[in-house]
């Protein structure tokens, strides 16, 4: 498998940089082995059958992106930064610049909210604020933006209404730096209908890391390595999803972030309570051993993602789903239309 076999060509138009408004007004392509249809998202609650397991991950993005001042005795200079994920203290965080930031700088995002450069890498920084818990969280609202995508930033800054449109309608638990963006897709009248009509959910967590962005560099595909991200599945989550299997109902992830920490707590086949990184890679040829369909958006090419989708529906399967969401001007991306893929039995 080489990285160019996970390539196409996007018209720049289809990357969506709004989402659809109401959520359950996106499309949504469906893909039932071979057979394609277009559907809408607010369709499921005639498409997913009485029985079906959703698996939702619950994770709340936190406003990551701050602008700042860093400090050097009488110099002053604009600076910004994106945080990565928890270090043993502080944060691991991106900056712009980065070449010209030296450890022990200031950093200051607002008059409440400070960091100190504790250690400078060649790709990031490690700060220490000088806030901590609720008084941390209170300060990062306060001073942060949402992290929109790379492909997203680069055309427009996040703004207020992004506080609502990046973040699910079940988010609980603060972590992720990038949105579980199939979720996006629901409002809470269509989990009630879906739930009136027997679907049963289960919710995980998994912390979204900006790597979920970051462009796989090597050709041969099966030696690229997988950032971590942290992932729960508590208990009662890995009960419900046992039961389900055992009853005969579908397993179906809503995002490609829920199917990998589902597998990563299920190679045995039954999944097991989980607690804490994975880094889990999925590319064709991987044994699913829980999932048994997937709703995702349209992904990047080239992207591990890419290579997640292809191994659960087939490479040339794929091709065909993706040259009709083209062809039929599906909307790509983080704000994009939905997919929904159940691949043949086998």
């Amino acid at each position: 498998m080489k990285l160019s076999d996970f390539d196409f060509d996007l018209p720049e138009h289809l990357i969506a940089t709004r989402p659809a408004r109401p959520r359950t007004s996106a499309r949504l392509l469906l893909a039932e082995g071979d057979d394609i249809a277009d559907q809408h998202v607010r369709d499921l609650v005639r498409i997913f059958r009485p029985g079906d397991r959703l698996i939702l991950n619950n994770t709340r993005v936190i406003p990551a992106r701050l602008q700042g001042t860093r400090t050097r005795g009488e110099a002053q200079a604009r600076i910004e930064i994106t945080l990565l994920e928890p270090a043993a203290t502080g944060w691991r965080a991106l900056a712009k610049p980065l070449r010209k930031v030296n450890p022990g700088e200031e950093i200051r995002f607002s008059d409440t909210l400070t960091a100190r450069v504790a250690e400078k890498g060649e790709a990031d920084l490690r700060l220490v604020f000088n806030l901590t818990g609720a008084n941390f969280d209170e300060g990062l609202n306060a001073a942060g933006a949402m992290p929109l995508p790379p492909y997203i930033a680069g055309r427009r800054p996040a703004d207020a209404q992004d506080d609502e449109d990046y973040q699910t309608v079940f988010a609980r638990h603060r972590g992720a730096v990038a949105a579980p963006t199939a979720s996006l897709h629901f409002d809470e009248p269509l989990l009630r209908a879906l739930a009136a009509q027997g679907v049963r959910f289960t919710e995980v967590t998994l912390h979204v890391g900006a790597g979920t962005f970051l462009p796989v560099k090597v050709e041969d595909v099966t030696t690229h390595r997988m950032h971590a991200e942290w992932g729960q599945v508590t208990l009662e989550a890995a009960a419900e999803i046992n039961a389900t299997r055992d009853e005969g109902g579908r397993i179906i992830p809503v995002g490609t972030t829920a199917l990998r920490l589902i597998e990563s707590a299920g190679r045995t086949g039954r999944v097991q309570p989980w607690e804490g990184p994975t880094d889990i890679f999925i590319y064709p040829g991987f044994s699913f051993r829980i999932t048994d369909a997937l709703m995702t958006n349209f992904h990047l090419p080239k992207s591990t993602l890419m290579m997640l989708v292809s191994a659960l529906m087939g490479k040339e399967r794929v091709d065909r789903i993706y040259a009709h969401a083209i062809a039929n001007s599906y909307r790509f991306f983080s704000y994009g239309d939905a997919s929904l893929l159940i691949p043949p039995r086998a």
